[in-house]
């Protein structure tokens, strides 16, 4: 589980709440019903107005992934694929249908199934390819929805401002209700700015980075199944498929874990 957005949406606010307390207003003082209805609520409509009810099926659907969604670490899917790779040498590619049995992932389980169907290596790639391509295109549309609110929100607050600053004109005649009405018109501003900038912004693009870290592994496992079904040699897999992840996400592969694992133990001796 990836607290990220979690953590990073609930400092923001936290900082908000404490620039508030050290300038000696109070919190109650921006949360006011109504501008916090037209921001949220009217957001919300333009932004399904701007797409399909579906797409706002999807974005729903996605919300739980973008506060505690988590991808599978590259070097575990490597040293998966090795295994795979070292049981089609020796057992030959028939096995993998076995090994499909075994695999929760559906793309990965799809791949080794028509591995050892006896697809094409070219069909299988085009339709391997197709799917990833299906996959981000779907997880993006709910990126998107978020990105959309984020460009809405501020728009909205203005409108929210305006619409209470003609009710500041209609109290001219008396002064004293001038400065509460004038502050509580900007607190729909406010919560345009807030609504976009730590919420709507933060979660279209974590859901956008979730797409394309999905679809690097799914590209992981393409190339990884493939090379498994040209008979390449599991060694060769590994430094292949590491090449193709950045440093900084790899971490130590089983067989590397174990040579540290009998150092530490020579050591110890």
């Amino acid at each position: 589980m990836d607290l990220a957005t979690i953590i990073g949406i609930l400092t923001a606010f936290g900082a908000l709440f404490a620039m508030l307390t050290l300038e000696g207003s109070n919190v109650s003082a921006i949360l006011l019903p109504a501008p916090m209805v037209l921001v949220f609520g009217a957001t919300i409509a333009v932004g399904i107005a701007g797409g399909t009810i579906k797409d706002l099926l999807l974005a729903v659907k996605a919300v739980p992934r973008a506060f505690a969604g988590k991808t599978q670490k590259p070097q575990v899917v490597i040293d998966r694929l090795v295994e795979i790779a070292e049981k089609a040498r020796k057992e030959g590619l028939l096995s993998l249908e076995q090994e499909a049995e075994k695999v929760d992932d559906p793309f990965l389980r799809g791949a080794l199934q028509s591995i050892a169907d006896g697809a094409d290596g070219e069909d299988l790639r085009m339709s391997l390819e197709d799917e990833i391509a299906t996959k981000t295109r779907s997880d993006r549309t709910a990126s998107k929805f978020f990105l959309s609110l984020g460009g809405y929100a501020p728009t909205v607050g203005i409108i929210g401002t305006v619409v209470s600053l003609t009710h500041v004109l209609e109290n001219l005649s008396t002064p004293g209700k001038l400065g509460p009405l004038i502050a509580a018109a900007f607190v729909a501003t406010l919560w345009g700015l807030l609504s976009a900038n730590f919420l709507w912004l933060p979660i279209g693009t974590r859901l956008r980075r979730l797409a394309d870290l999905e679809g690097e592994r799914m590209t992981l496992i393409m190339e990884g199944v493939l090379a498994v079904q040209e008979g390449s040699q599991p060694r060769l897999l590994a430094e292949r498929l590491r090449a193709m992840v950045p440093a900084e996400q790899l971490g130590k592969s089983t067989n590397e874990k174990s040579g540290d694992k009998t150092a530490d133990k020579a050591k110890a001796a």
